[in-house]
Formats: structure tokens, sequence, C-alpha cells
């Protein structure tokens, strides 16, 4: 073979390494969709009711999570359960899209600049993307939070205010700008740092079905999401999101950390630390369903495409 032809098969070689590597960063963007999809499905209820008892402290409108189910069942129906549906729906796809698509490129990319001798990412780079991909995320986040949250605090004509997610995004556009529709951001970069623990048990729970049992991959892609996300993460982030709500659905706050600092202040006057993980159990119950199903679908549409796994 003479010099041109190896420099020619070299180049080709290049172009189809290059090639993969691209298929498999869009792939990342693709499989998130089907995350969001799945999650949203099984999750919408169980938000609605967790939103409902963080936002009603301090009213009595509602005496537990199961009053809470029993009178929205008996005001508004099944539907109850699934105002501010759309949001969330279209949200998520984009969410975890942006989330699980921005997750496994930056695997990929610390895999390839900063583990370049380790066969599989270890866990220290498992951590860093699971935060960079949580502060990524929280730019597209930040609105449809807000949208979903006003929605989902509407009990009934008296407290009905906007029509929609789209009507809330025009009034808020329209008294505060574009400002006023990041009002949660410092709220939600703060409640996605604890992605650190999220992903890092992720990747412990894995590893620990690898080694300890026979399920299949897909088996331990369910067990292993759900676990990080009910015992990992959402029992460390909790008291951040019940801050992020609060913050969210009242206008006394402005969003700014200095803001975000008195809603904890308050919900600690009015409630002490049981403010903190009011409606906790809804979120924990539906924090494993609904990520074992999204991590599941995530990492099966990775494993069928035939994308890089890092």
């Amino acid at each position: 073979m003479t010099n041109s032809n190896r420099s020619n098969q070299t180049m080709t070689n290049q172009n189809k390494v290059n090639d993969g590597e691209l298929y498999s960063r869009v792939m990342g963007f693709i499989a998130g969709m089907c995350s969001g999809v799945a999650k949203n499905t099984v999750g919408h209820p169980f938000d609605t009711i967790k939103v409902r008892l963080q936002t009603s402290q301090g009213t009595g409108r509602f005496k537990g999570p199961m009053d809470c189910v029993y009178k929205t069942m008996q005001q508004q129906g099944v539907r109850g359960f699934y105002l501010g549906f759309t949001p969330p729906l279209v949200g998520w796809i984009i969410m975890d899209s942006v989330l699980l698509g921005s997750l496994h490129n930056y695997r990929m990319f610390l895999s390839k600049y900063f583990y370049p001798t380790y066969e599989k990412l270890p866990l220290s780079g498992c951590v860093i993307s699971g935060v960079m991909s949580g502060w990524t995320v929280s730019f597209v986040a930040a609105p449809v939070e807000l949208a979903k949250a006003k929605l989902q605090v509407q009990y009934d004509a008296t407290t009905t205010k906007y029509k929609g997610p789209i009507d809330v995004i025009r009034k808020v556009y329209a008294t505060n700008g574009i400002k006023g529709l990041y009002k949660g951001l410092v709220s939600t970069l703060i409640f996605r740092t604890h992605f650190i623990y999220w992903w890092g048990s992720y990747e412990l729970f894995t590893q620990w079905f690898k080694k300890n049992t026979k399920l299949s991959d897909p088996a331990i892609n369910f067990w292993a999401g759900g676990l990080s996300a009910s015992l990992g993460f959402w029992t460390t982030a909790y008291p951040s999101d019940v801050i992020k709500q609060v913050v969210l659905c009242n206008d006394k706050y402005d969003g700014s950390f200095k803001s975000w600092k008195q809603a904890a202040k308050d919900i600690y006057i009015q409630r002490g630390y049981k403010g903190f993980f009011k409606g906790f159990m809804p979120s924990f119950l539906r924090s494993f369903p609904t990520n074992a199903a999204a991590l599941a679908a995530f990492e099966f549409v990775l494993r069928t495409s035939g994308a890089k796994k890092v």
C-alpha cells in the first residue's frame, strides 16, 4: 500500500470515528426525549399532590396527602390530578432531552479528555457530569416549572387566574419580562446541585446490581434509576424543592438568593423543620416509578441504537 493510500485509509477511519461520535452525541438527546415522555406520564398526578401540599402550608386546606387526594378527586375529578399537564409534558420532553443529552455528552467529553486511560468513566466523572447537566437544564426548567407551579395551585374558580401554560407565560412576561419568567432560576440551580447524589448513587447502584445479581441490563437500569432518584436525590434535595415552589408561587419573593433565604426562613417560622418536608411522601413515592421508567427508557434507547456507552 502506498503512502497516499495509507493516508486516505487513515482519514476514512478518522471520519468513521467522528461520525460515530457525533451519532452517539445526538442519540443522547433523542434518548432523553423518550425519557421525558415516560417520566411525565407516570409522575404528574404525584407531582400535583406534592405541589398542593407544599404551597398550602398554614392555610389548613389539606390535612395530609390522602386528604389532598380525596379533596382533589371530589372537587375536580381525575382532571384535577392532571392540571398543568401540558407544560411538563412538553417541558419534560425538552428538559430530559437537554438533561440526559447533556449528561451523555459531558460523560463523553470527560471520558475523552480527562479519563482517557479508563475503560469506563469513574464515579468522580459521573458526579461531575451529573452536576453540570443539572445546571445546564436549569435554564430550560426555570420558566417551565414556573408555569406548572402556578397552574397546579389553582384549586377552584376563586383561585383561577390563568387559563393555561401559555397564558401564564404571557401574563408573567407582560408584567415582569424575561426576569419574571426566570424568577425561579436561582432556586432551580440550588435544587439541581443535588444531582451530585443522584448520579453518584445511580452509578453505585448500577455497579452493585451488576456485581451481585443476575438481572438484565434493562432491569438494572430500572432499579438503579428508581433507587438513586428516591434515596439518593429526593431525600437530600426535597427541602430545596419546597423552597423553590414557595418562591415560584408567592409574589413576595423576587427570586434572588436573598429572597430564597427569606423563603426558607419563613417556612421555618411557620412550620419548623417539618415545613421543609411538607408533601414529601407523594414526591418520594412518585420518584421511584417515574425515574425508574425514565432511566430505563433512556438507557434502552442508547443501548439499542448502538450509541457509545461511557
